[in-house]
């Protein structure tokens, strides 16, 4: 049903946690991944699929979005309880863990607001292809290799202080070259 494309940023992105990307000109605030009042049209799409417990649909859509977004639990768990009071869900437990299940009701909801789910998931692929097409390509591939060389290295070196210092150094120093790579201001400075 969905994509299952790796555009390689899942345990990079997982690493650096929610929110430490910023995306200026083009998934800011105003364009966000995943908007007010989305999750529950989402949800219902992944249950369609299979039943699933809260952190497979946490999981599943950190999957679909390519590691750009990774909702957390007091978000997940709260919109299930919602659509399950709802009746668009209902629940079970299994193995020591609340499974749910798209109910009729939820299948006939979810089919007069296919649209909007589908908005969401077109959302993730467009984010993704902004980091692998082809003018990115590249970059892509250096901001990535970069990041698992400095974190590996970083996470081996720990004790090493003067090693240490000096990969901060370097990643310090590219920053700022990057920075400066834009001399009209195309691309906005980041506080770091």
């Amino acid at each position: 049903m969905f994509t299952g494309k790796d555009w390689g940023f899942g345990a990079w992105a997982n690493c650096c946690g929610p929110g430490v990307f910023r995306f200026p000109s083009g998934l800011g605030p105003k364009r966000r991944i995943v908007r007010k009042g989305d999750l529950k049209f989402v949800l219902l799409r992944l249950l369609d699929d299979e039943p699933m417990h809260g952190y497979e649909l946490i999981r599943r859509l950190e999957e679909e979005s390519h590691g750009l977004y990774t909702p957390s639990p007091g978000s997940i768990y709260p919109t299930l309880q919602m659509l399950e009071d709802q009746g668009y869900v209902s629940s079970e437990q299994s193995d020591g863990k609340r499974v749910y299940h798209l109910t009729d009701a939820g299948r006939a909801f979810l089919g007069e607001h296919d649209s909007r789910a589908k908005d969401v998931f077109r959302r993730f692929m467009s984010a993704g292809e902004r980091f692998t097409g082809s003018e990115m390509r590249d970059v892509t591939r250096s901001f990535i290799h970069l990041a698992q060389v400095s974190f590996d290295r970083a996470v081996g070196g720990q004790g090493d202080e003067q090693a240490l210092a000096r990969v901060k150094e370097i990643l310090d120093r590219a920053a700022r070259e990057i920075e400066m790579a834009w001399p009209d201001g195309a691309a906005e400075p980041q506080e770091g």
